[in-house]
């Protein structure tokens, strides 16, 4: 798949350690490196807690591989704030409130749950090279070993 990423800015929270600050973040202006970005559900729940500790803990290790990891979900940036600072997480988050970016990347999906029927984010992370195209994408995500599948891919770019 060789396809161009689709461009987008989202406002977004720096993790702790960065100072914590709001940023804006563009992807068109991360050319030149490899880009992560894995869509989750919503802050604070179990299996989104565990990716986002699993992408933290090996945030060095994608920094040394020459990538970038960021975070994406609706969910707002008080609320990203209170998941990082909760969690000790080092990843900065995007905030995609208007499900504009999941539209984009087709994570929007329906999705059910307890016999209702719901629109929601599907689990899903994109590698972005360098030049901007998307270099290989995972969908319907399972968390355990996930990041380390997703750095094998980045270091093999």
């Amino acid at each position: 798949m060789s396809d161009m990423a689709p461009d987008f800015t989202l406002p977004g929270k720096a993790g702790p350690a960065d100072g914590g600050e709001d940023i804006s973040v563009t992807l068109s202006d991360l050319r030149g490196k490899a880009v992560v970005l894995f869509f989750y559900p919503r802050d604070d729940t179990s299996g989104c807690t565990k990716e986002n500790e699993a992408f933290s803990a090996m945030r060095d290790d994608f920094a040394a591989a020459g990538a970038v990891v960021y975070g994406i979900s609706k969910d707002s940036l008080a609320s990203h704030a209170k998941f990082m600072a909760k969690k000790d997480l080092t990843v900065p988050l995007l905030s995609d409130e208007a499900s504009d970016v999941c539209e984009k990347f087709g994570v929007w999906k329906e999705k059910s749950m307890y016999g209702k029927t719901y629109l929601g984010i599907e689990r899903s992370t994109f590698l972005i090279d360098a030049e901007g195209r998307i270099a290989r994408e995972w969908r319907k995500v399972k968390v355990p070993g996930h990041a380390e599948e997703v750095l094998e891919a980045v270091r093999a770019l």
